[in-house]
């Protein structure tokens, strides 16, 4: 995958669902945010209402031909992800490219991706996703992600083929390949063939068939309000709501809604697998023909009719919270600011961040360098580690045991080995009650981020959790084994989850 970050990966796309059969529902709901004419742009992400907290967006204001934020975005480039299925795993036949006659800022504070047709027949278009991954809706709060966007404005055979989309996967789809539908995937806006309709769309649980009814997922549609999705800047927004029960998942068009899921038509385990890890990364493109396309239309899209030229045109994204800690991910909130990696209050996710601190996600993804283990064997024992540390963390033992996101790459080095060791200090003397120490993790000798989780298992441990009151948490990183260095994520990337809350 071609980005323009540290944040490699080698992902591989599960098929998204042929959505058919789906009616229209539309419920009155408070907007943030309404549709305006196709030639307004905002200068700004409209401000906070009725307790909404934001917590992250992008705008799009810059030059005119540049490429969007390479601080928010990563570009994915090619037909799939290095090692993924040809065509992005959906049947769509577009090559995305990083070149900004695909993808470019308007200078009129849109972001325009755009699908061309070369004198070779090949489409080309681009799709990009965020680097960070960790948008949640706080405990006991909401979460809302909203874009503000315009179709491409193309309609009847003009438009076969067309397949703009603005959604979310899992963060745990980052490093393991095979975990999808199961890790979640939140459909905020598609569209095909020039339809005046918008689809939202759930996909979880297990594929063919399960909870979500793969490889359709549980969706609906409806067309826009007033001027249709393709002449108008329309407002797409998704809401997780963990403030009432059972929890809600809504979709919403300038306000209106029309769809909602909530947690008890799912099993636990179903549930849990998509909302108990880091959180969900966000992902914009415009793909041609494919599965969806092609099953709306009856038959192969595009065909050669299809105009090429067309642009989704976004004028915003945003992530915004409500209630709860506020933080989008639970990675901050308490008695102190979540920013400052030395006192991050009373936070459940630390995020490893590049100042050797544990707090909330820094902006942007990067990297530290693991030291080489020089051939010798450090199972167990911290061999010039990266060490991130919190202070001041006051939390309450929850029960349970501690979880972690680790993500590590060894480049092209046969048999490197990373491993972690957790300790706490409960009340901040200095004496580390509680030390976890877990079994390495063999990386692959191919370039690209891979995931480390709790899952490995302990190798030792000694003491016991108990309250944080001015505790301290402490993460080492190192090589244990192998003969050169490695990677390990940081900033938005690499997350533990304390027992606490």
């Amino acid at each position: 995958m071609g980005t323009q970050s540290p944040a490699r990966s080698r992902r591989r796309r599960t098929p998204k669902a042929v959505l058919a059969g789906l009616g229209a529902m539309v419920l009155a709901a408070a907007a943030l945010t309404t549709a305006l004419t196709p030639t307004d742009a905002r200068a700004a992400i409209p401000p906070a209402q009725d307790g909404w907290e934001l917590v992250w967006g992008d705008d799009f204001n810059g030059p005119a031909g540049s490429l969007p934020s390479a601080e928010n975005w990563q570009i994915n480039t090619g037909h799939s992800y290095p090692g993924g299925p040809d065509n992005w795993g959906t049947g769509e036949i577009q090559y995305y490219t990083n070149s900004t006659d695909n993808i470019a800022l308007d200078g009129n504070g849109n972001l325009r991706i755009t699908a061309l047709r070369e004198n070779s027949g090949r489409w080309t278009s681009a799709r990009i996703e965020t680097h960070r991954a960790d948008f949640k809706a706080p405990e006991g709060g909401t979460l809302r992600i909203e874009g503000r966007m315009q179709l491409p404005n193309v309609t009847g055979e003009a438009a076969l083929g067309y397949w703009p989309a603005f959604w979310a996967l899992g963060s745990p789809y980052r490093g393991n390949y095979w975990n999808w539908p199961g890790i979640g995937e939140f459909d905020i806006m598609e569209n095909v063939n020039g339809l005046n309709t918008v689809w939202g769309v759930l996909h979880c649980g297990t594929a063919p068939g399960g909870p979500c009814d793969e490889f359709n997922g549980l969706g609906n549609s409806r067309p826009c309000p007033g001027a249709t999705c393709q002449e108008a800047f329309h407002t797409y927004g998704f809401e997780w709501d963990r403030s009432v029960t059972p929890n809600e998942f809504r979709w919403y068009v300038d306000g209106e809604q029309y769809h909602r899921v909530h947690q008890g038509m799912f099993d636990a385990a179903t549930w849990a697998n998509m909302t108990e890890h880091a959180g969900y990364f966000l992902l914009l493109n415009l793909a041609m023909g494919g599965a969806f396309p092609d099953g709306v239309a009856g038959f192969p899209t595009p065909v050669a009719a299809t105009q090429p030229g067309h642009s989704l045109i976004v004028d915003h994204v945003a992530v915004w919270t409500r209630g709860g800690n506020g933080s989008g991910g639970d990675n901050g909130g308490g008695s102190g600011d979540p920013g400052d990696p030395g006192q991050p209050g009373n936070p459940s996710v630390l995020h490893l961040r590049g100042n050797g601190g544990l707090g909330a996600a820094q902006s942007g993804a990067s990297s530290a360098t693991l030291p080489s283990a020089g051939g010798a064997n450090h199972d167990g024992s911290p061999h010039q580690p990266q060490t991130f540390l919190a202070q001041g963390v006051n939390a309450r033992y929850t029960g349970g045991s501690t979880r972690f996101e680790v993500f590590v790459d060894a480049g092209t080095t046969v048999a490197n080995g990373q491993q972690v060791r957790i300790s706490y200090d409960h009340t901040g003397n200095g004496t580390w009650d509680r030390t976890e120490t877990y079994h390495y993790f063999a990386t692959d000798p191919e370039p690209g981020w891979e995931r480390y989780t709790e899952s490995r298992g302990l190798a030792s441990s000694t003491g016991s959790h108990a309250d944080l009151v001015n505790g301290r948490v402490r993460v080492e990183v190192w090589n244990a084994i192998g003969n050169g260095p490695s990677t390990v994520g940081i900033g938005n990337l690499s997350t533990v989850t304390i027992p606490h809350g």
